[in-house]
């Protein structure tokens, strides 16, 4: 990356913003968040993890006239048809926190036999040049565990309580940050970005 190259962090959710600053390491001092220029929210009008994440990048860079890096996430439950899914922010409604949105999840189990509560955390990054950018770079990442009933651990957010991961037996929110930096979504999602990114730039 080239020195005095600025990005845009098209993100306005303090959790993920997190994450990212400590995934992107060296990074960092290069990427800014979209607060930083009073950039409104983008209408999150998607059907899809990737439909969501161009919007996002598009409006920041489009406020900015920057390059821009997006995030959408989500937990997904296949024997709820993927629910939470692009709505996992909002499960229990527009303004919704994590707490209620954690209540609807615990409600949802409840119909659920033991073998239903697979699910995968899913995050999708895209990288634009600028607003126009006909050919965005995309990553995805996936993060494979079960829901539980009870809420465990106070490190994460949204549904890291109640996200458990068989391997480690432990919720992603038991999880120490340096650990889950290497494995989660966003982590798996965020390498594959950078080897884009790290060849794209060696071209130039």
């Amino acid at each position: 990356m080239s020195a005095g190259r600025r990005i845009v962090l098209a993100s306005g959710n303090t959790g993920k913003l997190a994450e990212l600053e400590a995934l992107l390491g060296p990074w960092i001092e290069r990427l800014i968040p979209q607060s930083f220029y009073f950039v409104p929210e983008a209408d999150e009008t998607g059907t899809t993890f990737i439909e969501n994440a161009i919007i996002k990048a598009r409006n920041a860079a489009e406020h900015t006239g920057l390059p821009s890096i997006a995030d959408d996430s989500g937990l997904v439950i296949p024997a709820l048809d993927g629910a939470p899914g692009v709505r996992s922010a909002r499960w229990a409604g527009d303004g919704a926190d994590d707490a209620a949105n954690n209540g609807q999840l615990v409600d949802s189990l409840l119909d659920l036999d033991a073998h239903e509560r697979r699910a995968h955390y899913r995050c999708a990054l895209v990288y634009l040049r600028h607003s126009n950018d006909p050919a965005p770079l995309i990553a995805q990442g996936v993060w494979q565990g079960e829901v539980v009933e009870t809420a465990a651990g106070n490190q994460g957010f949204g549904y890291d309580p109640h996200f458990y991961v068989p391997e480690h037996q432990s919720t992603a929110a038991e999880l120490g940050p340096e650990l889950k930096n290497t494995i989660s979504h966003r982590a798996q999602a965020l390498k594959a970005l950078r080897a884009q990114l790290e060849q794209e730039w060696r071209a130039l």
